[in-house]
């Protein structure tokens, strides 16, 4: 672990700036820290810890909660963030950057020491780990929220293996999330940071964009938007199509290879640039991913066909291979958005939306505690409403709303009804 203290200050202004564009979280906690429903009730947040998880912990903590956190990922904290959340009443946060595996672990382990009552997650990191090293405090556990496809894949294959003993809300899966998260906050920031941490332009070039989900769709179209030729991968025949007919490229990794000039990836997958697609790939290839984990790239495969590697730029690994092409890999493979040296994660109004669903989700699995199965749940719909109202609200935006004949209208079935 580095030694150099971090900037206490700078943390607090990140904060700041944080809180100053997050006016849904500001309307939460004129909302919820008067009557304070989360009073007694230790909620562990694991994600990404920049500024806007920092807010986040915050509203919890407005909301009468000890909030303890950790990193959902090794290389995405911001020591200075931290240490301004840990000066902070009813917060106690174990996370610091560039941990080894071993030490992820170990300081996860301490989150779960304060035996939490709810826990928000990405990637269900910790929701995981509880059941690998403390399963016994699964049973003191109301439930948890999972805001990213990776985890929702995790819970769901802790319910069909019969391990998951609470209930989880999908958070991942609400439209709030997949149509402003995943399409714009993905899609801008990995795009931003690519853009900066390489100093390349993006008109002009093609890109490979594998994947075209919900994260796929709104990278391969901001960066159409830009200039950018665009191919697309995928193993879904229905998402293939849906690229095609919005006018993309399509084709397999292994045709894509030798034209793209830049991958990015966005399946949520493992080995999907791999060894035979390394040989095919044009000399200065630039690689970043965009998913949660460090598998997508094989780096192992790209190893064992380079002569050599070394750094090029900071964040910027460049493997050169025995035929002399260089192929460069933004942040070792880890989220291009989050983990390269100067990224910020998404947008600072989208994560708003996102952590005010993560938060909103709670609140609901502990007004309906004892009433959910353990399992795998869709956020209630009317959670997800009420998510964007209070945005609108937030934006001065007022919406129709139906009147009774047209709801009578929506609900009827008999011809004689709808006609008339």
């Amino acid at each position: 672990m580095a030694n150099k203290e971090p900037d206490l200050e700078l943390g607090r202004k990140k904060l700041d700036w944080a809180r100053q564009h997050m006016p849904i979280h500001a309307r939460l906690r004129e909302l919820y820290g008067e009557k304070k429903p989360f009073q007694g009730l230790t909620v562990a947040v694991c994600s990404h810890l920049e500024a806007k998880t920092g807010v986040l912990i915050e509203t919890l903590a407005a909301a009468g909660a000890h909030v303890v956190f950790t990193g959902s990922e090794p290389m995405s904290t911001q020591d200075d963030v931290v240490a301004a959340l840990n000066e902070q009443p009813n917060i106690t946060g174990h996370a610091k950057r560039g941990l080894s595996d071993e030490e992820f672990e170990e300081i996860q382990l301490k989150v779960l020491e304060h035996e939490p009552d709810l826990i928000i997650d990405d990637a269900a990191e910790l929701t995981a780990r509880m059941y690998a090293k403390r399963p016994e405090l699964a049973e003191k556990v109301i439930g948890t929220c999972e805001q990213t496809t990776t985890g929702v894949h995790r819970l769901e294959a802790m319910q069909k293996q019969g391990i998951l003993k609470f209930p989880a809300y999908a958070v991942n899966d609400t439209p709030m999330k997949h149509l402003f998260d995943n399409v714009h906050g993905t899609g801008e920031s990995s795009i931003s940071n690519f853009m900066v941490v390489t100093n390349l332009l993006v008109a002009g070039k093609r890109i490979v964009v594998a994947g075209f989900g919900y994260c796929g769709r709104g990278l391969a179209r901001k960066l159409r938007s830009l200039g950018a030729k665009v191919i697309v991968t995928e193993v879904d025949p229905r998402k293939a199509l849906q690229a095609h007919m919005e006018g993309f490229e399509v084709m397999s990794m292994e045709k894509a290879a030798p034209l793209g000039d830049f991958f990015l990836t966005a399946t949520g997958n493992r080995d999907v640039i791999r060894k035979e697609h390394f040989e095919k790939m044009k000399d200065g290839a630039v690689l970043a991913n965009s998913g949660h984990f460090n598998v997508e790239i094989s780096l192992n495969d790209l190893r064992e066909l380079a002569a050599s590697e070394r750094e090029v730029r900071p964040g910027v690994t460049e493997y050169t291979l025995a035929d002399g092409r260089r192929i460069h890999v933004i942040a070792e493979g880890r989220l291009v958005n989050l983990t390269a040296p100067t990224s910020m994660g998404h947008p600072v109004e989208v994560m708003d939306q996102t952590f005010a669903m993560q938060f909103m989700a709670a609140l609901h699995l502990l007004e309906h505690r004892g009433e959910l199965e353990p399992k795998v749940y869709p956020v209630p719909d009317e959670v997800d409403r009420r998510v964007a109202e209070i945005k609108l609200e937030t934006l001065g935006i007022e919406i129709d709303s139906l009147r009774e004949s047209q709801r009578r209208y929506l609900e009827a079935w008999k011809y004689e009804d709808i006609k008339f």
